[in-house]
């Protein structure tokens, strides 16, 4: 008997390791191609990235040198203006999802919702283009944010609804006990618990929209000067990449590189600032 009880313990054990190895290889098999990436990007970009790259503007066709600077604010006005257009909307989505949307028309939008996720970004911009570019007759960065604000929403309102689905009905059930009206008890206390969770989908919808280049070749176009008018045409990170990638200057060819390193630099350096911001908010919530 006591063999036996030893022979159960020890296969118990056996798993158990074999498991978790099975997981801590899958964790590396994840992570590895993500730091492929980053040093291949890093190692063919370095040469690239200096002060001028940062402060200074493209040069004309054929000189060497120059930067993209005009291509970083448009970058950060684009994603700014996609934010401002598409997370509200994502955000009041989720939370209607979540709390109102047992019913044929909360179903309709969570199918909608999903088909949208996987719409190509080309026919994304394509649309922003026929809804934006064309009336107003011209390219420009509000076409561009239009874009990537249809790109952010999906991820964004079923990763909303999701993390407030898993809030604890018990919350709820203790606000409405105390007499806090509904919409209150989800904007102060259920909105709170869930933000972290929020957070990430918002960051996973930033990243998809500031690494697309297909919508804003219909849309934002594209800018060699220095543009923060958001009814003309402006510079970004990506159609820089697309436009110096397949270009015959090797020294273009290089800041392309080195332009994709500095936008995954960013997209880490954002995802850091979002969670150590979220990260002291939800702690003040719980305490």
């Amino acid at each position: 008997m006591k063999n036996r009880e030893f022979r159960n313990h020890h296969w118990r054990k056996s798993k158990n390791t074999i498991m978790t190895t099975l997981s801590i290889l899958s964790v590396l098999i994840a992570v590895i191609p993500l730091f492929l990436i980053f040093f291949y990007t890093l190692a063919q970009g370095i040469s690239a990235l200096n002060i001028d790259f940062f402060i200074h503007m493209p040069k004309p066709v054929g000189e060497n040198g120059g930067g993209m600077a005009n291509a970083l604010m448009g970058t950060a006005i684009l994603i700014g203006l996609g934010c401002l257009f598409g997370l509200p909307i994502s955000i009041f989505a989720g939370i209607y999802l979540a709390e109102y949307g047992n019913n044929a028309f909360g179903q309709t939008v969570r199918f909608f919702t999903d088909v949208l996720s996987g719409v190509p970004s080309i026919v994304v911009g394509v649309v922003a283009y026929i809804l934006v570019v064309i009336p107003m007759k011209q390219f420009s960065a509000l076409a561009g944010g239009v874009a990537l604000a249809i790109l952010m929403i999906p991820t964004a309102t079923r990763t909303t609804e999701e993390m407030i689905k898993l809030v604890p009905p018990s919350y709820r059930e203790a606000a409405l006990a105390i007499g806090i009206p509904q919409w209150k008890a989800t904007l102060r206390i259920i909105l709170p618990t869930a933000l972290k969770g929020i957070t990430t989908g918002i960051l996973l919808a930033i990243a998809r929209a500031a690494g697309e280049t297909a919508p804003l070749l219909f849309t934002a176009l594209g800018n060699r000067f220095w543009s923060t008018n958001i009814y003309h045409p402006m510079a970004s990170l990506t159609v820089f990449i697309y436009d110096y990638a397949k270009a015959p200057f090797d020294d273009w060819n290089r800041q392309a590189w080195g332009a994709a390193f500095v936008l995954i630099v960013l997209i880490f350096i954002v995802n850091i600032t979002f969670r150590y911001v979220t990260r002291g908010r939800y702690a003040d919530n719980q305490n």
